[in-house]
């Protein structure tokens, strides 16, 4: 076994001795063509071509490694675009159940002009009842930048959708009050009558002009609680300045702002 290992050291040993060998006879060769005239313009083009390979493997190189730049540049962008399309993914998938509305928040009414109320000045008064529209006021929802803006003693555990859910009943009981307001007498019910003499009555010097509720008409006309996270978003709707009170005769009235 030592002998057959001693042996193929050797054989490599000389192997590569004898591939030196051949090195060098080749340098010698080249050396001695490099001395004849004849080959030496041969021996200069080829020269220029190492040259030029040489500087051509260089930019090579250098295109190489900007190459790599581009391509980590790209696997970050990927990996960004890869993280906001989830995050555009998760908010197509959540998106809140209450935003602003793009518009001015009013409801139109159309009510009944009667014949006696047209101007002695037309030549021709409609015989038919003219519609005439009226609008009703309602409070805007509160928007994301507002509800972060909110102090967080006042905001407590509240959330943005329990606030807006809150502005939207608020709003239903603007509406259902005005459309009775707007309502001609004579086509009313017994209690939609009692209801109209009771808003009438509540309509006071400071409230001309303006759109407001008052507590019986939440009661009346939404199921909302009137408990203390009610009053906790109402105190809200005011930093807000989604409503405004106005107080007197016993009444708290909430102007629609």
């Amino acid at each position: 076994m030592m002998k057959d290992m001693a042996s193929s050291s050797l054989e490599d040993l000389c192997l590569h001795f004898n591939e030196k060998i051949s090195y060098i006879k080749k340098c010698i060769l080249l050396r001695n063509i490099g001395k004849d005239e004849c080959y030496k313009p041969v021996l200069h083009k080829i020269q220029n071509e190492v040259i030029l390979l040489y500087e051509l493997l260089n930019e090579m190189e250098a295109e190489v490694k900007q190459q790599a730049k581009l391509k980590d540049l790209l696997k970050e962008i990927k990996k960004a675009a890869e993280r906001e399309q989830k995050e555009a993914q998760h908010l197509l998938e959540h998106i809140p159940p209450y935003l602003p509305k793009p518009t001015q928040s009013c409801i139109t009414v159309p009510t009944v002009k009667q014949e006696g109320q047209t101007k002695a000045v037309e030549p021709k008064p409609a015989k038919k009842a003219v519609k005439e529209t009226k609008v009703i006021k309602e409070a805007a929802l509160i928007t994301t930048e507002e509800f972060e803006s909110i102090p967080a003693y006042m905001k407590g555990r509240i959330t943005y959708d329990q606030i807006n859910a809150v502005v939207q009943q608020l709003n239903k009981a603007v509406v259902g009050k005005y459309k009775i307001m707007y309502q001609p007498l004579r086509s009313m019910s017994a209690p939609v009558r009692n209801l109209y003499h009771r808003f009438m009555e509540e309509e006071t010097n400071d409230t001309k002009g303006v759109f407001f509720i008052v507590e019986a008409d939440i009661k009346e006309f939404t199921g909302l609680k009137l408990d203390k996270r009610f009053h906790s978003i109402l105190n809200i709707l005011r930093h807000c300045h989604r409503v405004r009170e106005v107080r007197g005769s016993g009444l708290i009235r909430y102007v629609i702002c």
